[in-house]
């Protein structure tokens, strides 16, 4: 029934007097009890002895009379406003308006949230921040990215997925394709062949930049062309020689030089022309680093050959008319090889040897089935880097192997990533690490680190790079908490020669900071 049920009516029952209940003594009363009192008049006694007599049944008696007059109170409460209802004596009530009642509205129920199925964990909270030191201006541009080696996390991030040069730090990427391609105990071959009779003997390069003209070389521990013309002379005998071929040709022979590098770094003596056949790298001085470089690689180790020949007392050496070509004849008669790839590796690092990193980079991809051209070098390292060390290399341009080049692109935290294997010794990588520069100690780090930076002298390994519009510097970093980081930054653009204070500046800074280091 509703709450708005039909109207209710006050009902007398028979018997009742307006004094209470009808027969207290009849036969519906309770029995046994005592003597029945048949005073008419009621009086207090004898109601006392009745009640006293029958204390159960006043008990439940009271009980009804409490319920009765609740459920009576709340009739007539329902009677004296249901609508139309009579009054108590029995007349209508005063009309009422209807009321109407308006149902609850249907409760919103919140949609059930997702929840992941592994909730992550707690995000440390770092407070040591390097910001001021990475905002220096004479950083320019500043991009960089460091990494906990132990964790993989990037603890600091500037730019560092953005593809940028590198300069020299390209050296890294150069040395870690080389020691996958080419193997650490690899050797690269310069050979003599020729054919008995014929009095022609060719000179093949097989791209050993070391290859020295008088033993007296930069490059410890290489192969003399005094060595090949003494296997000449037993060879031939006292065969007359009449021609004398320079053998260039194990990459294209004009593919030697990039339109985005700069001649003065042929002139000064930094860089040589990359040609598969050269002596000591193309150096004036053999015994300096740096020093200039001719304009014909493959014509001075052919003038230093001849000049072997004839020490060697080989007959008509001096009188041999020379040629650059290709061989036409495969008889080997002489041989001589370069120190093994690890041990080229930890020449070019240190001395940041922009020749040399050339050299294996052509010389990787004519092994790994290409044609040893610039050209497909950006698909060798992306190859190799990718396949060989898991390294995402989407991003990479490769112009050359040894970061010479402004159209480089590298981003700086690929670079952070792969110092991490560079520092775990993973695939062969503890070369490159063994032979980075150290900080305030040996290489093109020897005289850095100064000042206030000096604290992080001894902690930082690190390959250094510079170009007119760029300073590099990335490796690894033993923080003071012990804390063992990886990291690369680069300062782009319009740079002078105080920014390598500042990225050393920097590159302390973090030492300092240690796993603490906060992305801010």
């Amino acid at each position: 029934m509703s709450d708005q049920g039909e109207p209710r009516h006050d009902r007398s029952e028979p018997g009742r007097d307006a004094g209470g209940a009808a027969g207290d003594g009849g036969a519906g009363g309770d029995r046994g009890a005592g003597p029945t009192d048949t005073t008419s008049t009621g009086s207090p006694s004898s109601a006392w002895r009745w009640v006293s007599t029958r204390p159960r049944a006043v008990l439940v008696t009271a009980g009804v009379l409490v319920l009765a007059l609740l459920g009576g109170g709340a009739v007539a409460a329902g009677a004296a406003t249901a609508p139309g209802a009579p009054t108590a004596r029995g007349g209508s009530a005063t009309p009422q308006p209807d009321v109407t009642v308006t149902p609850s509205a249907t409760p919103t129920v919140d949609p059930e949230r997702a929840v992941p199925d592994v909730l992550p964990g707690a995000t440390r909270l770092r407070t040591c921040s390097v910001a001021g030191a990475a905002s220096d201006p004479r950083l320019a541009q500043f991009e960089g990215s460091v990494v906990n080696a132990a964790t993989g996390e990037v603890l600091f991030d500037r730019n560092g997925s953005t593809a940028a040069r590198t300069g020299s730090v390209l050296k890294t990427l150069t040395s870690a394709v080389a020691l996958s391609v080419l193997g650490p105990d690899a050797r690269l071959t310069t050979r003599v062949t020729g054919d008995a009779g014929t009095g022609a003997v060719a000179l093949v390069g097989g791209g050993d930049a070391t290859l020295s003209a008088t033993g007296s070389s930069v490059y410890a521990g290489a192969p003399t062309v005094a060595d090949l013309a003494t296997q000449v002379k037993t060879s031939l005998g006292d065969q007359p020689l009449t021609q004398i071929t320079l053998d260039a040709t194990y990459w294209n022979p004009a593919d030697k030089w990039d339109p985005s590098w700069k001649r003065t770094e042929q002139t000064i003596g930094y860089h040589s022309e990359v040609t598969a056949l050269m002596v000591d790298g193309d150096r004036a001085n053999p015994a300096a680093q740096t020093s200039p470089r001719s304009t014909d690689p493959v014509a001075r180790a052919g003038d230093a050959f001849r000049s072997a020949l004839v020490a060697a007392g080989v007959v008509g050496a001096d009188t041999a008319t020379m040629t650059q070509g290709s061989a036409t004849s495969g008889t080997v008669i002489a041989q001589v090889s370069s120190q093994p790839v690890a041990t080229l590796v930890s020449q070019l690092l240190p001395t940041s040897d922009n020749t040399l990193a050339e050299m294996l980079a052509r010389v990787s991809s004519k092994v790994s089935g290409a044609d040893g051209s610039a050209a497909s070098l950006t698909a060798l390292y992306k190859g190799v880097l990718s396949s060989t060390y898991g390294l995402d290399t989407s991003s990479l341009t490769i112009i050359d192997g040894s970061g010479l080049s402004e159209n480089d692109a590298v981003p700086s935290t690929f670079v952070a990533r792969l110092m991490v294997q560079v520092l775990n010794r993973e695939h062969g990588l503890g070369v490159v690490y063994d032979a980075l520069p150290v900080s305030g100690k040996t290489g093109t780090l020897a005289s850095r680190f100064t000042g206030s930076n000096a604290v992080a002298r001894g902690a930082v390994h690190a390959k250094t790079g510079w170009i007119d519009t760029a300073y590099t510097l990335a490796g690894t970093i033993d923080a003071a908490d012990g804390t063992k980081l990886t990291f690369a930054f680069y300062a782009i653009g319009s740079v002078q020669d105080n920014a390598r204070a500042a990225l050393d500046t920097v590159t302390t800074a973090v030492y300092s900071c240690g796993d603490n280091l906060a992305n801010s």
